[in-house]
């Protein structure tokens, strides 16, 4: 049994310290290297979020909850309306996604679906009007279903006008170099669901058309490079956790090759390099436990550059990675004394960074911008 440090083991406790007006206390703002998390709501369990507007962003919790949150008022009221979920495992509730189109918001969520005792990746999508989801139609169920509750995915995007999926291998290894299945794929779609024409399987005999890339393990982060390229975080085994830069048809290798072990020890596959399978931007041995991820342009953080970031649920960190000429540059860790599962980052309309970690929303600032609000 894994044994927490007693920070860890402190905070976990935070949803419970409750004040004299009843509602529940919002930890103490975090400083780690010139930067504070400023706490802005607690939740159970956050997986997802996405933003509406400058002011509003909708939030999942693995539950099956939608929220909305009000960056000035804070304001944070359910979201009526959403599709039954299953949570179960590393099921639930999980990512969500905001699309403008004309006059509709459209909301995409990701989530686990089940049949009886056997589960899968789910999407659907509904306009957002008056608070509430209406219209709600499903839009893609991967296939098959299965009894085990691991290796969902999810994440989805919004890139050059298609969207984009991600699905775990569903602990089937082997299946995720099957383009039968669509286990270990990143998914392209229409917006309304329907599979583009040019998809790079579409047609092929045994091959299911929705699949853009294959070889994948348990990707939990999706995100536009500033160069317009696509870019995954995927979980490793024991080691391996890799950072991709998706291009269409590609075979990102698992499990015939990885950087990763079994739990415990020992190979898995035949290397960590093969002819015709795509090598990671970087991987990471020790495993750090891949989630959301996010480019940042560093306008509103002195001394930054351009960087991507990398939500860490193992090693309990906000991973920092510069972007260079060459790729990927100088790799710095944030937060990890504070002992949160760093579940999800984005960028905000306003420039900074916002978090889920642990049981709340956070938002990112540099120490002097903390300092110059007034708060403490």
């Amino acid at each position: 049994m894994m044994r927490l440090p007693p920070l860890f083991s402190l905070l976990l406790l935070v949803p419970l310290i409750v004040s004299q007006q009843g509602q529940a206390a919002l930890p103490e703002p975090i400083r780690d290297q010139g930067l504070v998390m400023q706490p802005l709501q607690l939740m159970k369990q956050p997986w997802g979020m996405d933003f509406v507007n400058d002011e509003e962003l909708l939030i999942t919790e693995k539950g099956g909850e939608l929220w909305r949150y009000h960056l000035t008022t804070g304001r944070f009221a359910e979201v009526g309306g959403v599709p039954a979920s299953k949570e179960k495992g590393q099921g639930g509730l999980l990512d969500v996604l905001v699309h403008h189109d004309r006059n509709d918001t459209w909301v995409y969520l990701s989530y686990t679906h089940n049949k009886g005792r056997q589960y899968t990746t789910r999407v659907a999508r509904g306009r957002l009007m008056d608070g509430d989801l209406q219209d709600v139609e499903i839009l893609f169920t991967a296939e098959p279903f299965y009894k085990t509750s691991k290796h969902f995915g999810s994440r989805l995007a919004l890139h050059d006008g298609y969207l984009f999926v991600t699905v775990g291998d569903r602990g089937k290894r082997d299946y995720a170099q099957d383009l039968s299945r669509h286990n270990g794929k990143v998914i392209r779609l229409l917006p309304d669901g329907q599979i583009p024409t040019d998809n790079p399987f579409y047609g092929r005999e045994g091959s299911r058309a929705e699949i853009w890339t294959y070889g994948h393990r348990n990707p939990q982060g999706l995100a536009v490079h500033p160069d317009g390229s696509l870019w995954l975080s995927e979980h490793g085994p024991q080691g391996g956790d890799e950072l991709n830069r998706l291009v269409a048809g590609t075979n990102y290798g698992w499990p015939v090759i990885t950087y990763g072990e079994e739990y415990g020890g020992g190979r898995i596959g035949e290397g960590t390099a093969k002819a015709g399978m795509a090598q990671p931007e970087k991987y990471y041995v020790p495993s750090i436990a891949t989630s959301g991820i996010a480019f940042n342009s560093g306008e509103r953080y002195p001394g930054w550059s351009p960087s991507i970031f990398v939500s860490a649920l193992k090693l309990t960190h906000l991973n920092r990675v510069a972007l260079s000429a060459n790729g990927l540059g100088v790799e710095t860790r944030y937060f990890d004394k504070a002992y949160l599962r760093f579940r999800d980052v984005q960028t905000g309309p306003d420039g900074y960074l916002y978090a889920l970690a642990g049981t709340a929303l956070y938002r990112i600032v540099p120490e002097a911008t903390f300092a110059a609000s007034g708060k403490r």
